[in-house]
């Protein structure tokens, strides 16, 4: 009896169920480790430093970290922990309790890495690029200016290469963690359909601790993970995921000057919404609000032709392994 529960009826090995229970407590136990390792030298840096090298008398070291909004900061430290938390504990938790290789998730193509992240890096952007024109046409977004106008051109730089580092370590922890493990062991448990379903709404209740979160931003994000892991269907593989999900934060939140799922940092266009909620999605960001789905209609069209001849994931039925 307690074979049957705990373990694969096929293979040596736990069930689905409890290898995603024992990736959850290993990834959270690892995120504090790596807050600690990463909040005490800043307090230490505070406390500390801060005297000796005359930072308090100057304002610099406020300056330095009181720059951008507090979302802003919080975006980045969660990304600082995340991304070695969730991908240590993705790596053990494949080897150790799935028996597999981490390759495996997504990542053994790597022909069409370069491919695949370009392509999916450049959809979000003409994504992007319509729904900003479509908000700003109807009214419901007023623009006050571009970045460059308020800080230097190495400000500026520094902004874009920012947003290019923190989010590509987002768009990389999210889908190895949503559409890489959890999408594959839900994937043998319970089959393509109840896995996609089931990996979306993690994906989606993940942010909603973000702030402005609401039921329409829940249910957005659901569909955001339906976008997301149509891309995994049509390639097999991660890359392209990846690209879609850096392209669509960095495209939403450091060029377009968006919220991105709640959390806000400085944009190269200066600009603040001023439409209806429920259509732009307020202070969560466009994917809280229905303009978001024509966007990704068209989005889901263009994954479709970039991917037209692929062989698709769909071969592998439940196994409830």
């Amino acid at each position: 009896m307690l074979a049957r529960i705990f373990l694969s009826p096929h293979e040596p090995r736990l069930r689905s169920g409890w290898r995603l229970l024992l990736h959850g407590a290993l990834a959270l136990l690892l995120a504090l480790l790596f807050s600690l390792a990463i909040l005490l030298p800043l307090t230490a840096l505070a406390v500390v430093a801060r005297p000796v090298l005359g930072l308090e008398s100057s304002g610099l070291f406020d300056e330095l970290v009181s720059s951008g909004p507090p979302s802003g900061r919080l975006l980045v430290l969660s990304a600082a922990v995340s991304f070695p938390a969730f991908t240590l504990a993705t790596w053990i938790a494949r080897r150790q309790f799935d028996r597999r290789s981490f390759r495996s998730l997504g990542f053994e193509r790597r022909e069409l890495a370069g491919r695949d992240l370009l392509a999916g890096f450049c959809i979000p952007g003409l994504l992007f690029g319509l729904i900003f024109a479509a908000e700003w046409a109807l009214g419901w977004v007023r623009v006050e200016g571009w970045l460059w106008d308020t800080r230097s051109a190495l400000g500026t730089g520094a902004v874009v290469l920012g947003g290019l580092v923190v989010f590509a370590l987002v768009g990389f922890y999210e889908e190895l963690t949503f559409r890489g493990y959890y999408l594959h062991n839900l994937r043998d448990g319970a089959g393509l359909r109840w896995g996609v379903f089931l990996s979306s709404i993690a994906f989606a209740l993940a942010h909603v601790g973000n702030p402005f979160a609401s039921w329409t931003s829940l249910a957005g994000l659901i569909a955001a993970g339906y976008f997301l892991a149509y891309a995994w269907i049509r390639t097999g593989q991660l890359w392209l995921p990846i690209g879609l999900h850096l392209g669509w934060n960095f495209f939403e939140g450091t060029v377009f000057g968006f919220a991105v799922s709640g959390t806000t940092a400085p944009g190269l266009l200066l600009q603040r919404a001023e439409g209806p909620s429920l259509l732009t999605g307020g202070g969560f960001g466009p994917e809280a609000g229905l303009i978001v789905l024509p966007a990704m209609l068209l989005g889901t069209w263009l994954i479709r032709l970039y991917t037209a001849g692929r062989p698709l994931s769909t071969s592998q039925p439940a196994t409830h392994a």
